[in-house]
């Protein structure tokens, strides 16, 4: 590995690292201001809006992550913009392309891309996970109908319930 590919792939991977961290940490200020109020007003509706709002800046925030890549391809590797998209998208999704190759110098910059990608990707599913878990628990936790039945279901548990072990 030369010095020049080093000195390149690691401000990539770290200005990768932190927009996609500064991008998570502002996603998660902005869910939590939205969810401050009043929580028996989040209903379904606007949970839906909530998710596809926070989905589509997700979006987004990979598309930087694949301009900042793109950028790089651009100034260094390829000789047009619709390329060096075309190619960034092509690597940071995993699905590669045939049509465009970056030269010997830089040809390891592609697979490298599809790594971070699939860890950014990882990041964003992990999040989306955890905040409609956790729109879902509220609605439990605030829901009539799921106090009720919580309060029931309770009562007909034995309190001093124990397994007891038998050996043959």
């Amino acid at each position: 590995m030369s010095i020049h590919r080093f000195v390149a792939e690691l401000p990539l991977i770290t200005l990768t690292l932190w927009l996609q961290s500064a991008g998570v940490a502002v996603l998660i200020a902005w869910v939590r201001r939205r969810l401050a109020g009043d929580i028996r007003k989040t209903g379904a509706l606007r949970s839906t809006v909530l998710v596809v709002r926070l989905a589509m800046a997700v979006v987004v925030l990979h598309g930087l992550e694949i301009l900042l890549w793109a950028s790089f391809y651009r100034w260094r590797c390829l000789p047009s913009w619709d390329t060096a998209i075309y190619f960034s998208v092509s690597s940071y999704s995993t699905l590669g392309c045939n049509d465009v190759s970056l030269s010997s110098d830089w040809r390891m910059l592609g697979p490298l891309e599809s790594v971070i990608g699939v860890l950014m990707c990882g990041i964003s599913v992990s999040l989306l996970f955890a905040i409609v878990t956790r729109l879902i628990n509220r609605e439990e936790q605030f829901s009539p109908k799921e106090q009720e039945a919580s309060v029931s279901d309770l009562s007909l548990v034995p309190r001093n319930f124990s397994c007891v072990q038998t050996t043959k």
